[in-house]
């Protein structure tokens, strides 16, 4: 698949921006983001929860910051990506900077180089559940 992303600073730039705007306060600009960078049919999927389309996501996102309000995500690894799809590590972090809750995000871009899906994993990589078992 061709996209429009074709460098990572690109893709870096898609993806830190939708981990800010999940985590947005302010519903207004939450919405204008994902409105800019997801495509309109775009579907984002976590363990818990479902959504599709430009409004199910801000209303989701909306969910999240109810259960963990002043909380923001930061992305806690490098983007691998290939044929339109990438993958990352991310963290939710306290306001206090203490980290509740890590995962990975699968994410599909589409041709015009906004998120089509993100498919979002909880817990630690399994590659270090793996290391630290072993240690």
């Amino acid at each position: 698949m061709t996209t429009a992303i074709t460098t990572t600073a690109d893709l870096t730039a898609l993806i830190d921006a939708h981990l800010a705007a999940y985590a947005d306060p302010d519903a207004t600009r939450r919405a204008a983001t994902v409105q800019r960078i997801w495509a309109d049919g775009g579907r984002l999927i976590d363990p818990p929860l479902a959504a599709a389309g430009h409004a199910g996501i801000v209303d989701q996102a909306g969910l999240l910051l109810g259960q963990f309000p002043g909380h923001r995500f930061v992305r806690a690894s490098g983007i691998d990506h290939h044929h339109g799809v990438a993958r990352d590590a991310w963290q939710l972090v306290s306001p206090d900077g203490a980290v509740v809750l890590e995962g990975l995000d699968i994410a599909q871009v589409d041709a015009a180089g906004r998120l089509q899906q993100v498919t979002g994993f909880f817990g630690p990589l399994p590659q270090r559940e793996a290391a630290a078992a072993t240690a």
